[in-house]
């Protein structure tokens, strides 16, 4: 025989006789209620066929435990990837997640704030756009949910942010790169969307200049999300009008990368650092395909794991301190050079 349906809260709470608030703590905390009354609901539930809305609960709380989480894009694998690790933190440290992602769509980014500020978190970890972002939104949004900021930065928002050092993780390829084969150009996306792009053409400059070297920077026509494309088209293209300067190319990130090495192959260019190869290629990232491209990729690796952890750590302090309010923090990891077969 099929159990009675339940449809709201309101209806169990009149069959099983326990009152709604009650009901409330229960469901966010089986433990904090007495052990009779929480038979009573146990046995009610075993006997009915009701689940509650958690949403709905957390709506008649001043606080909840949901942690919203906002990334540009989730069919963009490092976000997936570090979208992972970080809903990862939050299950273990026992906050409901709840990822959005905004395809790539900046304006996106302002209604999953809108979306979740009526969901009433208990704090939101977002990895901005940044340059694309409506600041003023973030700004109004992070004035009443304690916000932690990873991947990108948007100066002064949010109560913390958690990234990548971009000057050393560029120094350290470009010093690489200048010690083993001619000194590096910059590829680029013209009007790229993510602050990181800005951050890694001055750090190449200042890496430049400090090593004794002409720098010379190339910039990609396109917009959007599709890297690897316009990697290949305006890369293609660039290489075969011969215009770099050097044959060694350290391109912003990696999927830039990944569409330049697809264009070489096409054009018939040797990729790598042997005596038959007339092309570098490097990147920044670690992206998880960078390992299986051909060559495989040289790049940075950035921490996900550990951007994750610190990003996550600091959230949950500042919600269970009330330090909301309080100066902000930077927190900056080191990148790590990883030597594949590219360059």
């Amino acid at each position: 025989m099929s159990k009675q349906k339940i449809r709201n809260m309101d209806a169990f709470s009149a069959v099983c006789g326990v009152s709604r608030p009650t009901l409330s703590k229960y469901f966010n905390d089986p433990d904090s209620v007495k052990r009779s009354t929480r038979d009573k609901i146990e046995q009610a539930l075993a006997r009915y066929d009701y689940r509650p809305n958690i949403y709905a609960v957390n709506q008649n709380r001043q606080t909840t435990r949901n942690i919203g989480i906002v990334v540009p894009n989730l069919a963009d694998p490092f976000f997936s990837e570090i979208g992972r690790e970080v809903e990862l933190a939050c299950h273990d440290a026992g906050y409901s997640p709840i990822v959005l992602s905004s395809h790539g769509r900046p304006g996106l980014e302002a209604s999953n704030l809108n979306a979740l500020w009526s969901l009433k978190p208990a704090g939101v970890l977002l990895a901005p756009f940044g340059r694309a972002s409506d600041v003023s939104i973030v700004e109004a949004f992070a004035k009443d949910v304690p916000v932690v900021l990873f991947d990108a930065n948007i100066e002064g928002v949010g109560e913390a942010f958690i990234g990548t050092d971009n000057n050393q993780s560029v120094d350290l390829m470009v010093e690489y790169l200048c010690r083993s084969g001619e000194p590096p150009c910059f590829f680029e996306m013209k009007s790229p969307l993510n602050p990181n792009a800005s951050k890694r053409r001055q750090a190449y400059l200042e890496s430049m200049q400090r090593h004794g070297f002409a720098a010379q920077i190339l910039q990609a026509e396109g917009e959007g999300w599709d890297f690897e494309a316009i990697g290949s088209a305006e890369g293609g293209r660039m290489l075969s009008e011969n215009a770099f300067a050097t044959n060694t190319v350290l391109c912003s990130n990696d999927r830039l990368a990944i569409g330049m090495l697809s264009a070489a192959y096409g054009l018939g260019l040797r990729v790598g650092h042997g005596p038959d190869c007339t092309l570098r290629i490097a990147g920044h990232d670690d992206h998880p395909y960078s390992r299986f491209t051909c060559p495989s990729l040289t790049t940075i690796a950035q921490d996900y794991s550990e951007i994750a952890a610190r990003a996550a750590q600091t959230l949950f302090a500042i919600i269970e301190s009330s330090e909301s309010g309080s100066q902000r923090k930077e927190t900056l990891l080191d990148g790590k050079l990883i030597m594949r077969n590219s360059a």
